[in-house]
């Protein structure tokens, strides 16, 4: 999505992110057991991790899909890496018993490429915004289509101005 369309920001610190992650976990106990995870590189790696302990799940694959290429815009999916065939036929042909994790559903563009290789998975993410919500089966919040998600790994330290030098 366009930079000129996301309208409001929602920075999330690690902490934040961390206990989100958790408690996606959390809602996903009762839905496995699965008997791996396919992460969407790059931004479904950190939740991916924290899902995979509290869950228990060893055995964890990428399946890397490019689709911001210039940071705020989206364009056409390339799948730079597929799912190796060992995880496949560990669960099944269609992604039976697998769980694929993403930090967020946007649009639903990269869910649905995933959706086509494994159609029987279990989708979660942490953030969903209405267009993708429906591609998925577990995520914790929703954030409206028009709010750009700054994910913690996306941001650095800097100063800030005090308020008495008129920065408001």
């Amino acid at each position: 999505m366009s930079d000129d369309r996301q309208t409001k920001a929602f920075p999330v610190s690690w902490d934040q992110f961390h206990r989100d992650a958790r408690a996606l976990a959390w809602r996903l106990a009762g839905a496995g057991p699965f008997v791996g995870i396919v992460c969407i590189t790059r931004g479904g790696l950190v939740p991916a991790a924290i899902v995979a302990r509290e869950l228990g799940v060893r055995l964890i694959e990428t399946v890397c899909i490019a689709s911001y290429h210039d940071y705020k815009n989206q364009g056409a999916m390339e799948v730079l890496k597929p799912i190796a065939e060992a995880v496949t036929a560990a669960a099944g042909a269609k992604g039976q018993g697998l769980l694929v994790i993403d930090d967020l559903v946007d649009t639903g563009s990269t869910a649905r490429v995933v959706r086509e290789m494994l159609p029987e998975a279990h989708f979660a993410t942490v953030y969903a915004k209405p267009l993708g919500r429906p591609l998925i089966d577990t995520f914790i919040t929703e954030v409206s289509q028009d709010t750009w998600i700054y994910f913690p790994w996306d941001m650095g330290l800097t100063f800030q101005p005090p308020i008495r030098d008129g920065v408001a």
